[in-house]
């Protein structure tokens, strides 16, 4: 059987793993994420110790932490855009593991391999097109359609889309260095910790918190609803294992649609946990290997 390295590149860390299929990791490690020169050094030397004890890879895929240049046609294609998390704008991923094993590497964001992993493996499977939305540190959203990746040149930037603001919750400017109120700058773990001093899933349970954030979620996933039609919207992330948020997301979207696209019932089969748990984002990178390789065009 083919093996596959596999790549789940993170801000914190980077998880490494080397796989036959999504029930058949051979091997998996995590490398701080420091300097690129480090970290992605290591990251290679754990895949070379590897291919000599048994063998070739097919292909790499990774699933990496944004903002990232998704376009083929690009010469700046694998690499990190510009960021805030220093040292890292520019960093050639793609590029680096490409040379080192001379193999094709598949490069996406992690939230798009995530909801890739979810539709082949996971809660989504079945749906015609399915969103992955990650609340944490920040959030990020990725959409299959038909089994494949959707979206154009760029990757979605869904956590930066700009909500109706909850009728009490006015007065916070939100978090995010480029839009202040948009869904990241006010629904995010950073952004739930500025404002009320802790982290969700520590506040008390009648404090209003949980109804705000829930309340942006849930007019967010009614919103992708519109545009988008999934049949199913994956919502994982740290904060979203806060008890009791993803049927207040549901309440949410359930009520901010009005019954017009989907009934109560539906709502609750729509908007659902994920079913790969942690491991989403380290076989989304596996599927994004396997797909490289069963499409020779590359798209």
């Amino acid at each position: 059987m083919s093996r596959f390295g596999c790549i789940e590149a993170g801000g914190t860390k980077f998880v490494c793993a080397v796989a036959t299929g999504p029930d058949e990791i051979a091997a998996t490690c995590r490398i701080p994420t420091t300097t690129p020169e480090e970290t992605l050094g290591r990251a290679i030397a754990f895949f070379t110790e590897l291919a000599a004890a048994g063998g070739d890879l097919a292909a790499i895929g990774i699933a990496s932490f944004g903002p990232v240049v998704l376009d083929r046609g690009s010469p700046e294609w694998g690499r990190i855009a510009r960021t805030p998390k220093p040292g890292w704008s520019g960093a050639d991923i793609a590029g680096a593991f490409g040379r080192a094993f001379g193999v094709r590497v598949a490069f996406d964001t992690d939230v798009a391999a995530a909801a890739l992993a979810e539709a082949r493996w996971g809660a989504a499977q079945g749906a015609v097109a399915a969103i992955y939305l990650t609340v944490g540190t920040g959030i990020g959203g990725g959409t299959v359609v038909d089994g494949r990746i959707s979206r154009g040149r760029r990757h979605a930037e869904m956590g930066h889309m700009i909500p109706a603001r909850h009728p009490d919750d006015r007065d916070f400017a939100g978090t995010c260095p480029f839009h202040g109120g948009c869904l990241e700058g006010l629904a995010s773990g950073p952004a739930i910790q500025a404002r009320w001093g802790a982290p969700l899933s520590a506040l008390a349970a009648d404090h209003p918190g949980h109804a705000i954030v829930g309340w942006y979620l849930g007019g967010h996933a009614a919103g992708l609803m519109a545009a988008i039609a999934p049949d199913s919207i994956v919502l994982g992330g740290g904060v979203m294992e806060t008890p009791g948020l993803i049927d207040r997301v549901r309440d949410a979207a359930c009520a901010a649609d009005q019954g017009y696209r989907a009934t109560p019932e539906e709502w609750r089969r729509i908007i659902v946990a994920p079913g790969l748990g942690s491991r989403s984002g380290i076989l989304g990178a596996l599927a994004l290997a396997q797909d490289l390789v069963a499409d020779p065009a590359g798209r």
